[in-house]
């Protein structure tokens, strides 16, 4: 007969495998096109949903989207402002944006949250109507990145090329950046975050070193991160250490040590 402490081990484990599914694959265009930057202020983004979602009395997860999907059409529209690098204005908004939402928080006078949970992930406490997002998302999220895969490669490979070649590249790019806020939106409660997009970047960044075409690069992506869920969940279920944090930190290892013969070589 399953345990209680079984039940939401059996929960965090699905939670972990569901995400990772889908952020394996985006992640690799992450990587591909040096967008580590625009994740992170993403992620960012999401505690200002969850203090607005608890200020109007509506579900944190649908703040989280909404303020996620906001930020990326707000990207996407001044991304064409030569005035500023990318990397300034993202920055800006990457601070600015945490900031804002940590003001909003100090406004919930009758309500606790939990600042800890909320930036650093409570996998274990992931419920079915977390899996229902986790999935349905990312399965629509999946049937979506199908369809403008190819499309992405071209422009990942020469964004110039690809548009001469009929390609609809402002739209593909939207498309790609709105899907990389949902996603970080409906796995936030895994790592948290602050540390969410790390599950968008590690696992695909270490998938290259072993991948020899972008679609081995998803795959293995997708394997590095069951990895690193199944070894995080397990050590904090061992040594009493938190769960995500300890994803993270897996991950990180499984980077170094793929990546150690070229350091040892001074190849990377």
């Amino acid at each position: 007969m399953a345990t209680p402490m079984d039940d939401f081990l059996l929960l965090a484990f699905a939670a972990g495998f569901g995400v990772t599914m889908v952020a394996g694959p985006l992640g690799c265009f992450l990587v591909w096109r040096r967008m580590s930057y625009f994740g992170a202020t993403l992620s960012h983004s999401a505690l200002l949903g969850v203090a607005l979602g608890l200020l109007l009395g509506i579900n944190t997860l649908v703040g989280v989207i909404g303020v996620c999907l906001a930020i990326a059409m707000t990207l996407y529209a001044i991304e064409s402002d030569y005035r500023f690098a990318s990397d300034t204005i993202l920055g800006i908004l990457a601070h600015g944006i945490l900031a804002l939402g940590l003001v909003v928080a100090a406004f919930l006078e009758n309500v606790t949250i939990d600042l800890m949970g909320y930036l650093f992930g409570d996998i274990l406490s992931v419920s079915p109507f977390d899996l229902v997002w986790i999935y349905g998302g990312g399965a629509f999220c999946l049937v979506l990145l199908s369809f403008i895969w190819r499309g992405l490669l071209s422009m990942t490979v020469h964004e110039g090329l690809a548009f001469v070649d009929g390609i609809e590249v402002g739209k593909i790019r939207l498309i790609f950046m709105l899907m990389i806020a949902f996603v970080i939106a409906i796995s936030m409660k895994i790592v948290g975050i602050l540390l969410i997009i790390s599950l968008l970047i590690i696992p695909p960044a270490t998938a290259r070193i072993f991948a020899r075409t972008p679609e081995q690069m998803a795959f293995y992506a997708v394997l590095l991160g069951w990895v690193a869920v199944l070894g995080g969940l397990s050590a904090s279920a061992n040594f009493d250490v938190p769960a995500g944090p300890s994803i993270v930190v897996v991950s990180m290892l499984l980077f170094f040590l793929a990546a150690m013969p070229g350091l040892a070589k001074g190849r990377m």
